[in-house]
């Protein structure tokens, strides 16, 4: 197990050293606070680190961020807080440690033994039982003895597992140095204010722009209070990483294929579509009942300063 010697700060204990934790089984997992992967496995990693606390397991969550803003800790904090997450947190904001560990997931987990080897790797989600069960040997291994049965975990909100039958669009990020999709005629005007337009039509997983905006490497902000974005998408569930680039909050209305979204609304906005946009972190807007298929969603910002980072589906 490398060093965590590069965290720039620790949650939840004083700062941890991989020697001194020989003679217990560690999980480490790499996590960033505004990841939907991460997010869907984070309630088994929480149940794990109370469930085996007493049998001698110490869960260490490591924030790697992805987007500049992560590496704020004050924003670590009270999201680590928000999230519930009472296990200890590394802020690793320069990625000292995820290098360490030649890491190059989110989430990322590695399990290791009282000896200090890792033992296990596994990256994104699923295989919790085959995980839960290794963690369980090398507790055995370490002396624990009685440990419950495996028993299953379910999430609920935006930590709720995936539906991946009818997941058909992937991650999209609206900054031009990794974007992909994007539909307004003329494509992106690099880091200059630019009004946009949407084409009469959207195909499928592709996105627009309209009104004036600014798309900078990581984000597209908007510059007025009339900026909107659509996105033609398949999924049960829709995300958007994003937050108020001004002093106040963003107002932002959201519909669906031209309508208040009712009962499928997200947790982060009403049954008319009404939400509010503060903290940069990942927003729930849209989580549709049955049949799932193909639609548009508009966001409407009624006030300029919103900075959009990347789409995702569930």
């Amino acid at each position: 197990m490398p060093s965590l010697q590069g965290a720039t700060g620790w949650i939840n204990s004083a700062p941890l050293d991989a020697n001194a934790l020989r003679g217990k089984v560690v999980v480490v997992d790499f996590w960033t606070y505004t990841c939907i992967n991460w997010m869907r496995t984070a309630p088994y990693v929480r149940t794990w680190a109370r469930k085996y606390k007493d049998a001698g397991l110490v869960v260490i969550g490591v924030h790697s961020p992805e987007f500049s803003f992560e590496q704020d800790p004050a924003r670590v904090r009270r999201l680590t807080a928000a999230m519930d997450i009472d296990y200890p947190v590394a802020i690793d904001s320069h990625q000292a440690i995820w290098r360490a560990f030649h890491n190059q997931y989110w989430p990322a987990l590695y399990l290791v033994d009282a000896q200090g080897r890792i033992r296990h790797r596994q990256f994104g989600e699923g295989d919790y039982d085959k995980a839960e069960a290794i963690l369980q040997s090398l507790l055995k291994e370490a002396g624990a003895r009685d440990l419950d049965a495996i028993a299953p975990v379910v999430g609920t909100g935006p930590e709720a597992e995936a539906d991946w039958a009818n997941l058909k669009t992937p991650e999209t990020y609206t900054g031009y140095a990794r974007t992909e999709r994007f539909g307004s005629p003329g494509g992106i005007v690099r880091a200059e204010r630019h009004v946009y337009t949407a084409p009469s039509r959207l195909r499928g997983n592709q996105w627009a722009l309209v009104g004036d905006w600014t798309v900078m490497d990581e984000a597209a902000r908007s510059n007025t209070g009339s900026g909107r974005m659509r996105y033609r998408f398949h999924a049960r569930d829709v995300h958007l990483v994003m937050g108020s680039a001004m002093d106040g909050p963003v107002r932002i209305r959201v519909t669906i294929d031209g309508k208040p979204p009712g009962a499928a609304h997200g947790t982060d906005i009403d049954a008319d579509g009404a939400g509010i946009v503060s903290e940069y972190r990942m927003y729930q807007l849209i989580r549709q009942p049955a049949p799932i298929e193909d639609r548009e969603i508009e966001i409407l910002f009624y006030d300029r300063g919103a900075e959009l980072f990347a789409f995702t589906f569930g």
